[in-house]
């Protein structure tokens, strides 16, 4: 984890960061809209595991019956193909402008720095939540035990980590302009 944080430090420059940013702000406004309304209308009301906080076994399988058949094909497509990308840009994204905003904010030497690797668990989590819930979806209406404990699980800390990474950016940006002003008044 040390190598892999020295390392987003390393490239997480300013305009590594903004570039990052600006993929994200596009993917947001060009291509997720049109995805959300794709998975509106595939999920019939029924919610789905990728924007649902908190929800157990039960409620995944409700979601698998309610898609129906072409609408779990639907779901699947879409976690192998869109939501391969978004989890990337989104990651990015937050992998350095956390690490950039991090190398204003904190010593060279602070364990606090290792915090610029949140966002990659947020990654992982998200992909493991979309291969176990297309595994439900593709099996349903069998059971897939383990794996349908363990999606909602992943739900839970992807959102977690999201959260975290989301709040992280500002409190480094923040620690950042107070370092800043700090050390032009001396």
């Amino acid at each position: 984890m040390k190598s892999l944080s020295r390392w987003l430090y390393t490239i997480s420059s300013g305009k590594v960061a903004l570039a990052a940013l600006l993929v994200f702000v596009l993917f947001m406004v060009f291509v997720l809209p049109g995805q959300a309304a794709k998975a509106e209308e595939t999920a019939a009301g029924a919610g789905s595991p990728d924007t649902t906080f908190l929800y157990g076994t039960d409620e995944l399988y409700q979601m698998a019956e309610a898609y129906g058949p072409e609408g779990r094909a639907a779901y699947i497509r879409a976690r192998f193909t869109f939501d391969l990308i978004f989890p990337v840009v989104y990651g990015l994204f937050l992998l350095t402008s956390v690490s950039w905003a991090g190398t204003h904010a904190l010593e060279a030497g602070s364990v606090w720095r290792l915090l610029n690797g949140i966002p990659l668990l947020a990654v992982v989590f998200d992909l493991l939540e979309n291969i176990g819930a297309s595994m439900v979806m593709a099996r349903y209406p069998a059971r897939t035990p383990i794996v349908d404990i363990l999606t909602p699980l992943c739900s839970v800390l992807k959102w977690g980590f999201i959260s975290i990474a989301f709040a992280l950016l500002p409190a480094f940006l923040s620690l950042a302009l107070w370092k800043a002003s700090r050390s032009d008044h001396p």
